[in-house]
């Protein structure tokens, strides 16, 4: 511990000038036991500052340093907890109480009682020793703390440091008297008793002489008592005079605290005479109103721009002097509510005015607005209402002021607004829809109502190109995919019927014009709704001053998707409420006033269903782009919101049509008696894609069109393989390679990316079938010969060598020529040109494959031919045998046969 002791002395508390008084090994109670060390310090320097100080060895290194530092002056009570019964916890109570575990009980009580030394010496504040014993605060320790380290000062230890405090040094002067008198005497230094002997007679012989000096000076001392008399009586006269001027000022004093008293009170008055006026002034200044701004809500003119501006100013005035703030106690005040009940009826009055007068404009508005109607009644236009709201946003500081003074009658007015105006469009949308729906039905009636039949390649051109050019806001729309089926109400075609009817075209040009019709017709309709419905939303946030928009920052746009229609939903987080509540009120208006435009595009959207279900890919194409266009200025706009519910329709619709066209192609039926040809569901696939590729170019709902051309593809495919396998006239590779061909070429020249799979597949199979009814047509065109080849190989194949099979009495050189001679050219040529017949006969002539299949038949009988020579060659060498025609002969009949016919 000594060693310890010194090491903290040199290492920590020399460099802060500080003296180790104690020092104990310590670690907190009821924790891991970490060692430190609790020292109890003083000041080297005045004046002297006592601390505890918690000492930690480093973890880092064998040295130690200063973790805490309590000034003794803040220790309030130490706690030994046990007076009697030896025990190494104690607790030292700071600003919280520590409690801690010695290393032994000695150390703790030593450390105890030097705390107690120092309380006891240099505080004030005494510190409460509690459960120590009393002998351990009474008795010194018997042996003093070890000395510090040379150079240090020693420990502060019992009454040895008071004698140093009462030492006082002799001055100079002290000194110097000193060397006099011994100087004077010669054994003042070798003889120190016989000095203080002649130093102790002189301090007689002067004590004596001071005596005869006091005696002799006694006459003296007679007069100067006598002077002390008379100095008594004169102080006694100059106390008389004090007295009476005491009583005289007592009475100034008096009158001077009465003049100060009367003086705080005409201060104290004063003071409040210049607050009465600022109140006063502040109500006058705040709660008067102008004779002016009375008049003019009293009977201020509400028809005129200068009286609504004159009323708007007065209902601000009047708005300013209710909304006071009131200071405390005016509202006891007998004026201030006689003014507060005249504004308030002020208020009322007024509001009952503006709402009556606004009532009156929105009836008056409904009868101008009706009798317009008839002006539009011919067009498919919708009337103008700006001319209404501008008159009306007049009125908006108004409004404002009503909804913030008198809320029932600015919600009575929105009521009324909604009433009035859901009526009046109401109206004008239902005669605005009549007029669409009868231009549609105009149309259909001029063509052939309601007939679908398929269309020619210039058709599709001619519709394209009038797309195009009639509409820039997307580049065509979506055409009809191929109009297998449409009921009539008086006749239902057949599905078969329709499908294989491919000759019938004089309808075609009339579809086009009717679909283009149709596309601009309700190109139209949206185009009058979207303005029409921003323009009413836009005035109604502006005149009911209610927020429309609100930050990007608290609105969380989410995406739904209903029966695969992308909407996008508005999520409020971290925004007021009045925002968004101010936002469910303008959608609630909105939805009310126009209530009748989400059934009526139902009902137009179900007419163009029942007149050519395929135009709901326009709709599709056409609203889709609207819905977009909608999102992107407000996801949560009432506009964007039935667009996307009707859009969802028109999608139920489009994947409806879809679904028909794949069930039609299911239940298609052939004819029996006649070749099958190019199948009609897949020239309409041809037209179909050729169609939805220019319409629905650049579209917004590519990605529809996508999933419907993979579930149409994948019908088409099955629906050949399903036909080829029931057909009896036609061979079932003609009919896969036929049908395979015309797929692959429609999508190559469309080049649909989403179909590149499905082009290769269709290759695939239309190179199988070819080859297929190549081998299976062309057979055996030498059968003889093939089988006499055949049995060469065989020999071969059971080990005899190629050389050696002429040597075979059934393969033998006379053999092989009695078989060669049974085939002659002349009979080469003959089977060949009855295999062209048979071939032209399976082949139709819209898909030009006879010159394919019988090139393929050319290079397939050459191949056997080469075959053929081969095996000669190895297997009768030298034998100078060979076919009655040669490669060219073939290449001759070929060209011959195809030219002849």
């Amino acid at each position: 511990m000594t060693a310890i002791k010194h090491a903290l002395q040199r290492d920590i508390f020399t460099p802060n000038d500080e003296r180790l008084l104690s020092i104990v090994n310590v670690c907190k109670a009821g924790k891991k036991k970490r060692n430190c060390f609790l020292c109890a310090t003083v000041t080297t320097e005045r004046p002297v500052q006592v601390n505890v100080v918690k000492v930690k060895k480093s973890d880092k290194g064998d040295f130690y340093k200063r973790q805490t530092a309590w000034a003794l002056r803040d220790l309030a009570v130490v706690d030994a907890k046990d007076a009697v019964k030896e025990s190494p916890e104690f607790d030292l109570h700071f600003d919280k109480v520590y409690k801690w575990v010695a290393s032994s009980t000695v150390e703790k009580n030593t450390f105890i009682s030097c705390i107690w030394k120092l309380n006891q010496r240099y505080l004030r504040k005494k510190i409460d020793f509690i459960n120590v014993s009393s002998q351990l605060l009474e008795e010194l320790p018997k042996v003093a703390e070890e000395s510090v380290p040379s150079g240090e000062n020693q420990s502060v230890a019992g009454g040895d440091e008071e004698a140093v405090d009462e030492y006082q040094e002799l001055n100079a002067r002290e000194e110097q008297d000193i060397e006099i008198m011994m100087e004077g005497c010669e054994y003042a230094i070798a003889n120190a008793e016989a000095f203080a002997e002649k130093l102790s007679r002189e301090l007689q012989v002067l004590d004596g002489a001071n005596i005869q000096s006091i005696m002799a000076s006694e006459k003296q001392v007679n007069i100067l008592m006598k002077l002390l008399d008379e100095a008594l009586k004169e102080v006694d006269q100059i106390e008389l005079k004090l007295s009476s001027y005491e009583e005289m000022l007592q009475s100034v004093k008096e009158q001077m605290d009465q003049i100060s008293e009367s003086n705080h009170l005409i201060h104290l008055s004063n003071t409040n005479n210049v607050k009465l006026l600022s109140e006063i002034e502040f109500l006058v200044n705040h709660m008067d109103l102008a004779k002016g701004h009375i008049k003019a809500l009293q009977e201020g003119d509400l028809t005129s721009s200068r009286g609504i501006e004159a009323c708007t100013n007065a209902a601000d005035a009047l708005l300013q002097c209710m909304n006071v703030a009131l200071r405390p106690g005016h509202d006891m005040l007998h004026a201030v509510k006689q003014q507060q009940q005249r504004f308030s009826d002020l208020r009322e009055q007024f509001a009952r005015r503006l709402a009556s007068h606004l009532n009156s404009v929105f009836v008056q508005q409904g009868h101008d607005q009706s009798s317009t109607l008839a002006q539009h009644s011919a067009e498919l236009t919708l009337p103008n209402h700006h001319p209404f709201h501008r008159d009306l946003l007049r009125y908006a500081k108004l409004m404002e002021w009503l909804k913030n003074t008198d809320y029932g009658k600015y919600e009575g007015l929105t009521k009324n607004y909604m009433d009035y105006l859901s009526r009046l469009y109401e109206r004008e949308i239902k005669d605005f829809f009549e007029v669409a729906k009868i231009k549609m039905t105009g149309t259909t009636r001029e063509g052939k109502k309601f007939a679908t039949l398929p269309r020619k390649e210039s058709a599709v051109k001619q519709e394209t190109e009038s797309l195009h050019g009639s509409s820039g806001k997307l580049t065509g729309s979506t055409s009809s995919l191929n109009k297998l089926s449409v009921q009539s109400s008086g006749n239902r075609r057949s599905q078969s019927s329709s499908l294989l009817d491919m000759g019938n075209m004089s309808a075609s040009d009339l579809d086009v014009a009717d679909r283009t019709k149709f596309d601009k017709i309700f190109e139209q309709v949206l185009s009058e709704l979207e303005p029409l419905c921003l323009a009413e939303q836009d005035f109604i946030s502006k005149f009911f001053k209610l927020q429309q928009h609100q930050s990007t920052s608290g609105t969380t746009n989410e995406v739904e998707e209903v029966d695969g229609v992308a909407l996008s939903r508005s999520y409020t987080s971290g925004v007021p409420q009045t925002v968004s509540s101010e936002k469910d009120m303008i959608r609630q208006m909105m939805t009310k006033i126009f209530r009748c435009i989400e059934p009526e595009l139902n009902n137009l959207i179900a007419l163009g269903d029942k007149i050519d279900s395929f135009n709901s890919l326009y709709m599709l194409v056409k609203m889709s782009h609207h819905v977009w266009t909608a999102q992107n200025v407000d996801p949560a706009s009432f506009l964007s919101t039935t667009l996307g519910n009707v859009l969802v329709t028109v999608k139920r619709n489009f994947d409806k049509c879809i679904s028909n066209q794949m069930k039609q192609m299911d239940e298609v039926k052939i004819s029996k008696k006649s070749k099958v040809g190019i199948l009609p569901f897949v020239a309409e696939f041809e037209e179909f894609a050729a169609l939805a590729e220019s319409i629905f170019k650049n579209a917004e709902r590519r990605g529809d069109l996508d999933k419907a051309y993979i579930k149409l593809i994948r019908a088409v495919f099955d629906s050949v393989e399903k036909v080829a396998n029931e057909s009896q006239k036609t061979p079932r590779d003609v009919v896969m390679m036929e049908n395979f061909h015309h797929i692959f070429a429609t999508l190559s020249r469309l080049k649909i990316s989403c179909l590149e799979a499905e082009k290769k597949e269709a290759k695939q199979k239309y190179t199988d079938h070819l080859q297929s009814y190549v081998i299976y047509s062309l057979g055996q065109p030498l059968e003889k010969l093939n089988h006499f080849f055949e049995g060469v190989e065989a020999r071969v194949a059971q080990g005899i060598r190629e050389e050696e099979v002429s040597y075979q009495l059934a393969f033998n050189k006379q053999e092989l020529r009695k078989v060669i001679k049974e085939y002659p050219g002349k009979e080469v040529k003959k089977g060949l040109d009855n295999l062209y017949k048979k071939v032209d006969k399976h082949l139709c002539e819209e898909e030009n494959l006879l010159q394919v299949v019988w090139h393929s038949m050319q290079d397939e009988f050459i191949r056997q031919y080469k075959h053929f020579e081969g095996l000669i060659a190895r297997c009768y060498p030298g034998s100078g045998i060979t076919m009655e025609f040669t490669i060219q002969d073939i290449l001759d009949y070929c060209s011959s046969i195809a030219q002849s016919h």
